[in-house]
């Protein structure tokens, strides 16, 4: 058994800000993979599902992004799972926006959910990194996660997350590198290898014309008087 945590805030609030991610990350792989309805538990929003051969459980903490630690820790006790049994999806100021990166364990690096999961767990912990990216000034960053996606995000946030939903069978089953594969499809779809054909009514290019061959050399004319002398030789 599995268990994929999404880290957010609780409430219509904060339910389209960047700090969300993780949220949206979660309710994308239920609705496409079709997970038991959501259920109030671990102080937090629970369902279950099968991700390929996999059991797995979803679970959006509602204690808030700094207390998160605590409802990651009460299901993996529940479940008696260990920490490496849990992934934990969040947003990633350093990642360029639509950018995504599998991580097996590492630091916090001051992300307040990320903290607190290590308070109550552990480091040795799994991660989606989902990239917001940076608003550029450190002491902009909190104003900047608790702000909504700006609709010129959609595409790649959309397509992000289906990405995302498109991989968690591999994710499941360990399979970093194939669920890597299946964003990347989403995020940079393969452009065709074929040339497109001509259109109809384009002509086609004029061939130059070769260059006429040089004329052949004519003798030059001979005059009368050397015509006679030819004569008598």
């Amino acid at each position: 058994m599995k268990l994929f945590v999404g880290l957010g805030n609780p409430g219509a609030k904060y339910a389209n800000n960047r700090h969300n991610i993780g949220f949206m990350a979660l309710d994308q792989i239920a609705a496409d993979h079709g997970f038991s309805p959501w259920k109030s538990k671990f102080q937090g929003s629970l369902c279950e599902g099968r991700l390929g051969r996999e059991k797995v459980l979803l679970l959006k903490p509602e204690t808030f992004m700094n207390l998160s630690g605590q409802s990651v820790g009460e299901a993996m006790r529940f479940y008696k799972l260990d920490s490496t049994d849990v992934t934990v999806f969040h947003d990633e100021l350093d990642l360029a926006p639509g950018k995504c990166r599998a991580k097996a364990g590492g630091g916090h690096a001051g992300h307040n959910g990320l903290r607190s999961i290590h308070q109550h767990i552990g480091p040795h912990y799994d991660r989606v990194r989902m990239g917001i990216g940076h608003p550029g000034n450190k002491n902009a960053v909190s104003g900047y996660v608790l702000r909504d996606f700006p609709k010129a995000d959609a595409d790649w946030l959309d397509d992000l997350l289906r990405g995302i939903s498109d991989g968690a069978p591999h994710l499941a089953e360990g399979d970093t590198g194939k669920f890597m594969n299946a964003v990347a499809l989403r995020v940079k779809p393969p452009r065709s290898s074929k040339n497109p054909a001509p259109k109809a009514d384009t002509p086609a290019p004029k061939t130059a014309k070769p260059a006429p061959e040089p004329a052949p050399a004519q003798p030059e004319p001979r005059s009368k008087l050397q015509q006679l002398m030819d004569k008598f030789k």
